[in-house]
């Protein structure tokens, strides 16, 4: 089975949202993610949801194109975290189609964390959107196990996590841990590689899961084994930040060899 093969906000962030659509429908992918509020403050986000006018230019761009968006980013679960919040780009993202939003869990609080999460599941399955929790190795969802336990004691048909590769990687987690996700809580996975030796320190880490991101195969993360475990034709959002080669090679050019990667990639993986 083919998977559908989505181009990542992060991999072009500073595309605005039509113009990602036009990437996307001149190099081979079938979807896009928007960042529509920003990872952290000060850095590039698209906020649809405060634009009526942008919002209702993308969705008409979108209604003559074969694009799709699949995902929205980025909903933080902090201390203070506020779940109605949340409603308005929920309710642009229904506008958009899209099917995921991208969490990520800030509240060193384990118990009031999962409480926020379980919270935000019920509120996106109002709008058909899975809440996908995103374990990165300096949050306070480092691995696929803590995710798992969050995730856990959710329910609804919005709960998800979301496997980023380059954090398999980084972090404790196994093949085993990635196999025991139920296939039903898995809606998308994001590809790239990543250099080794694995950066020390979480500002190292999170440099280079903002910046220097590798080619499918040219990185040291065994991207074959990890697919091999997860659902057959589930989609993939190529998210690779690397603006040094992405200039070297200019962005088209760039997208080209992404794709072709990262369909090699999934080739191998099959074969396992």
């Amino acid at each position: 089975m083919t998977a559908p093969l989505g181009l990542a906000a992060l991999t072009v962030l500073d595309t605005p949202p039509l113009q990602h659509v036009d990437l996307a429908e001149r190099h081979g992918f079938d979807t896009i993610g928007l960042r529509l509020l920003p990872a952290a403050p000060g850095t590039t986000a698209y906020p649809l949801h405060e634009d009526p006018a942008a919002l209702d230019e993308l969705v008409r761009r979108l209604a003559d194109s074969p694009i799709e968006v699949f995902d929205l980013e980025i909903i933080r679960i902090g201390e203070e975290f506020d779940v109605s919040s949340c409603r308005p780009l929920l309710e642009a993202g229904a506008r958009l189609g899209a099917r995921a939003v991208l969490v990520g869990g800030d509240d060193p609080d384990r118990a009031r964390l999962t409480d926020s999460y379980a919270r935000l599941a019920h509120v996106c399955a109002d709008y058909d959107i899975v809440a996908s929790l995103e374990f990165m190795p300096w949050t306070a969802v480092p691995d696929a196990a803590a995710a798992i336990e969050i995730v856990g004691k959710a329910d609804g048909p919005a709960r998800s996590i979301l496997v980023d590769a380059l954090h398999v990687g980084r972090s404790a987690t196994t093949l085993d841990d990635l196999a025991a996700i139920p296939a039903e809580w898995l809606h998308y996975a994001q590809m790239c590689d990543g250099s080794v030796p694995v950066p020390r320190g979480d500002a190292e880490l999170i440099r280079h899961a903002r910046e220097e991101r590798l080619v499918p195969g040219t990185g040291g993360i065994d991207l074959p084994g990890i697919w091999s475990v997860l659902p057959e034709g589930l989609p993939v959002s190529i998210e690779l930040p690397n603006e040094p080669l992405r200039r070297a090679h200019g962005t088209g050019t760039w997208l080209d060899r992404l794709v072709t990667a990262t369909r090699e990639v999934l080739v191998q993986a099959e074969r396992r």
